[in-house]
């Protein structure tokens, strides 16, 4: 598909959650609509979206109805059925592609991957046997952690193994599922990269954003991310590396950690990330729309910061707290539309401008 798409064409959005919301926010300033294809009722993308499609992944009649009513398909979470894309991606395109999703669902493929480019990542070891777990324990030692190869997100699916611990007990915690054993980072903090690709080849990178997390949550990301001018380099560079060998189309979000010596990969996400929410208060053009742009085939915004920004998740009942969260008049506030409020349930979050770039 190499046409960009013109006014008034529709973008179709697996997942309906507040990614896919705010992408379509993006995409109606652009004049494109947008249709999301979501399995549960009532999704936040769905109040701003032009067309919604309830049903499950596995209803393949809903998805071939889906699939024949949009111009591009996108997504907002990369734990996608594969079934689900044998169908879609026989009628229409989906960007990013399908080797970046089955590359960011699997850890050890994800691993196996971003050493093949030349970029260091924790020591690691797969994990699929009792006997796998302890060539694993005493390759890697403690302490360490152990996370499902699968589905893992927002601190789930993983488990510290520490000096005293005993592995099989964690693992059996896990399920006994296929996992990798990650050795221990000393970092100082972590940060992210938010980079978009269209698809002509041309790459864009946000600065790198400072990450805080507690209970496994995103909790504030902060821009400028203390960074060397080598390091903050070498962040968009391994960004780029990553976004060209997978001929990726759209945003990617990736992690990494900050040593003495070195920066640590995490993982990727491609896919807008919690961690680029910044960018609506601190650029002209933020992820969301360089996403939409790029899978549009339009060329990509410029990506620069005009300010120093740091963005904090309200998450479950903070939100009730209004009247506090509305009296900071350098607050940018974004809400989910989430019915349902839930501990550790992100509901929104703020962008606190805290001074020119």
């Amino acid at each position: 598909m190499n046409n960009p798409l013109s006014p008034n064409s529709t973008i179709g959005i697996l997942g309906g959650g507040q990614l896919g919301r705010m992408l379509s926010i993006a995409a109606s300033r652009l004049g494109l609509k947008t249709h999301i294809f979501e399995p549960g009722e009532n999704a936040p993308a769905g109040q701003v979206a032009n067309t919604v499609t309830t049903a499950k992944y596995d209803d393949y009649p809903a998805l071939i109805k889906f699939a024949e009513s949009v111009d591009i398909i996108t997504y907002e979470f990369e734990n996608i059925p594969t079934d689900a894309l044998n169908v879609i991606e026989a009628i229409c395109p989906v960007m990013p592609n399908r080797r970046s999703l089955g590359t960011s669902q699997d850890r050890l493929i994800e691993k196996d991957f971003l050493t093949s480019l030349g970029l260091q990542c924790a020591p690691y070891a797969n994990v699929e046997t009792a006997e796998d777990l302890a060539t694993a324990v005493a390759k890697i030692g403690t302490p360490s952690i152990l996370k499902t190869r699968r589905f893992g997100y927002d601190g789930k699916g993983q488990g510290w193994l520490k000096a005293d611990t005993n592995p099989t007990s964690a693992w059996a915690e896990l399920n006994e599922t296929s996992c990798i054993l990650e050795g221990f980072v000393d970092f100082t903090h972590e940060i992210s990269v938010i980079g978009a690709r269209s698809r002509s080849g041309e790459v864009v990178c946000f600065d790198p954003g400072e990450n805080v997390h507690r209970d496994g949550i995103l909790h504030t990301t902060t821009l400028p991310a203390r960074l060397s001018k080598t390091q903050h380099m070498d962040a968009i560079l391994a960004t780029g590396k990553i976004l060209n060998a997978l001929d990726y189309i759209g945003v990617m979000g990736l992690e990494l950690f900050v040593t003495p010596q070195d920066l640590i990969i995490n993982e990727i996400a491609p896919r807008v990330h919690n961690s680029g929410h910044w960018t609506q208060n601190g650029c002209i053009i933020d992820q969301f729309e360089q996403h939409i742009r790029a899978v549009a085939g339009w060329p990509l915004g410029d990506g620069r910061r005009h300010s120093n920004v740091t963005m904090t998740n309200i998450i479950g009942s903070e939100v009730y707290d209004l009247d506090t969260l509305s009296k900071d008049t350098s607050v940018g506030l974004h809400f989910y539309g989430k019915a349902d409020v839930k501990e550790g349930r992100k509901m929104g979050h703020m962008n606190k401008i805290t001074g020119p770039a």
